[in-house]
């Protein structure tokens, strides 16, 4: 029969990756992403959006032609009058009055922003007034960070407690760890390629959380599932019964992020391409690189940090060299696994100690069935002494 392929194992739980067993690679992996993640942040810092680092929003009719043509406008005119600021962000947004292009800049002057306004409404052939333009606060991006990073904490008491209820405490530490980690990588991509951080980019940093926080409840449901009462036998290690769950669960949660992420990633190029940057850009992004790093986090850092905090606990420890012990024993001829056949004598063929059990159990050639004697009968007479006289009556 042909050999199933990589996919139809993976489907099946029978890969076999030895993902639990190669911790020690994972985790020196994530430290060294970690620490990239870190030195980005002190060096390079965050690309941040006109929320955060203040500017002007400038807003002028769809009717001029394309984005790219009114972007391209714009930016000339600033370089021309405003000491060669340029456009950070440009998209289509609704209005009043009909569709705008809104471009934002570094803040400018209140001298610069008339003197722009008045030569981009020359460019197009507007009116003054119909060239808008608006300061934004910096202010503005302070109070979004401070409140989602009160969300932030709410949300990571909840999940601590839900999962030391639902779990354990190692679990819940396991999970918040991954959490973590899933965050500072996805912030350190962000500072390493200098995506735009916006209100949008936080809302969004929030949103991975959860589903980082589901992928790892469905591998630790099944890891769970594997080692209740695993110290009742001899034949697993700790880390063997949640590497199997892992591989048990593999596919699942490969399909579940495919399917999350198909839709960001049309949400993403819709944002990107079809209807410039803007809000949808800077959500998709967020969501797809988060949600990516998200099921490896679960996969390679969640389970394998469990298993190494479930060893530290002695009740494993001593199960797990109970689980050595018999293997070696086993390797040295000194114990025999069950299950296999007991040595036959001279002249005789081996004994399989399972098929004599079943042997023991079944009915002799030409024995009479068991079956249960009626109640009071002696001598195969039927109860109540009479023969066959009806009632059971007595001989005179």
């Amino acid at each position: 029969m042909a050999k199933s392929g990589l996919a139809s194992r993976l489907y099946r739980g029978e890969a076999g990756l030895n993902i639990v067993g190669r911790r020690k690679l994972w985790f020196t992996v994530a430290a060294a992403l970690a620490l990239v993640a870190v030195l980005s942040f002190a060096l390079r810092g965050f690309q941040l959006g006109i929320e955060f680092a203040g500017g002007t929003s400038l807003q002028v009719p769809a009717s001029v032609g394309t984005l790219d043509d009114a972007e391209r406008q714009v930016d000339q005119v600033l370089a021309a009058k405003a000491g060669g600021a340029e456009v950070a962000t440009a998209q289509k947004v609704g209005g009043s009055g009909g569709d705008l292009y809104e471009m934002r800049t570094s803040e400018l002057t209140p001298v610069q922003t008339n003197e722009v306004k008045t030569e981009i409404a020359n460019r197009f052939g507007l009116k003054f007034d119909q060239v808008g333009a608006n300061q934004v606060s910096a202010s503005f991006g302070g109070q979004v960070t401070e409140r989602a990073l009160l969300g932030l904490l709410i949300f990571l008491a909840v999940v601590a407690l839900y999962l030391v209820v639902r779990f354990e405490w190692r679990m819940a530490v396991a999970a918040l760890a991954s959490l973590f980690m899933n965050l500072i990588l996805t912030a350190g991509i962000y500072s390493l390629v200098g995506f735009d951080v916006t209100p949008s980019t936080v809302i969004g940093f929030l949103t991975i959380l959860g589903f980082a926080l589901y992928d790892v409840v469905v591998v630790f449901d099944k890891v769970q599932e594997n080692t209740r009462g695993i110290t009742a036998n001899n034949n697993q290690t700790y880390g063997e019964a949640a590497n199997l769950a892992l591989n048990q669960s593999l596919m699942r949660s490969l399909n579940t992020s495919v399917v999350a992420l198909l839709p960001v990633g049309g949400l993403l190029f819709i944002g990107a391409f079809l209807l410039g940057a803007g809000t949808l850009k800077d959500l998709g992004l967020v969501l797809f690189v988060g949600m990516a790093v998200a099921f490896l986090t679960s996969i390679l850092l969640a389970t394998p940090l469990l298993v190494f905090l479930k060893n530290k606990e002695p009740r494993i420890q001593a199960h797990n060299k109970r689980v050595e012990a018999r293997r070696g024993a086993i390797a040295r001829g000194e114990l025999t696994p069950r299950g296999t056949p007991r040595p036959a004598a001279d002249g005789d063929e081996a004994i399989d100690p399972e098929a004599a059990a079943l042997a023991g159990s079944a009915p002799k050639v030409g024995a009479r069935p068991a079956g249960r004697r009626p109640t009071g009968a002696r001598g195969g007479r039927p109860a109540g002494g009479g023969g066959n006289r009806p009632g059971g009556a007595k001989r005179r």
